[in-house]
């Protein structure tokens, strides 16, 4: 009976070992040495108070992306037809996602001349009829080797509580950049939350 526990003990854990492997490994049963992210140079400090009513709040869409970026790789650009993937590099998620959440964030650490924050939401957030909407189409979010330089670019649009359209082409660019994970990785964050302030200004128009 007692080996029989411990069977069953050793089974369970390997198990689970095993799924976790498979998880971090991406099919290759090893974790890539980076999981790049994108962290907010401005965010809403704990305690902040957003309110608001369908009419001034805002909703932030996921981005659209071509099937190059639809993947947790960062694409990288070696000629003006083809594209290869960085090397030992993986985003935590779909850059768009990525991206979406740093738009959200960079939005909500915008002071109201007022006073307070704008209540900003995400897509995948239950929320009433909501007056603002913020989507677009990431164009870029990767490495260009012909430059050694990322680059962002994302094409937003934004619709009024009236209907009223408005669209607009952000870039940063981001140049002298060695084809090293941290390097890219570095250079990408600061790159996208340059856009993400561009975007902010935008809206607050």
């Amino acid at each position: 009976m007692i080996q029989t526990v411990k069977s069953l003990r050793f089974a369970t854990v390997t198990a689970a070992a095993l799924v976790l492997s498979g998880c971090l490994g991406l099919g290759g049963g090893k974790a890539p040495p980076s999981l790049l992210s994108l962290t907010p140079a401005k965010s809403a400090p704990a305690g902040a108070v957003a309110s608001g009513t369908g009419a001034t709040a805002i909703m932030v869409m996921e981005p659209d992306t071509d099937k190059r970026l639809a993947v947790q790789r960062v694409p990288v650009q070696v000629s003006a037809s083809s594209i290869a993937y960085l090397k030992d590099a993986l985003w935590v998620e779909r850059p768009a996602r990525l991206f979406r959440g740093l738009l959200a964030e960079t939005l909500r650490a915008q002071p109201l001349p007022g006073g307070g924050g704008r209540l900003v939401l995400e897509d995948d957030q239950a929320a009433p009829l909501i007056g603002t909407r913020l989507s677009g189409r990431l164009l870029d979010m990767g490495y260009d080797a012909r430059e050694m330089a990322v680059v962002v670019r994302f094409d937003a649009f934004r619709t009024g509580p009236s209907g009223e359209v408005a669209t607009r082409r952000f870039e940063s660019v981001v140049s002298g950049v060695s084809a090293k994970p941290d390097a890219v990785g570095a250079a990408l964050n600061r790159a996208a939350n340059d856009v993400a302030g561009q975007v902010a200004e935008w809206m607050a128009q």
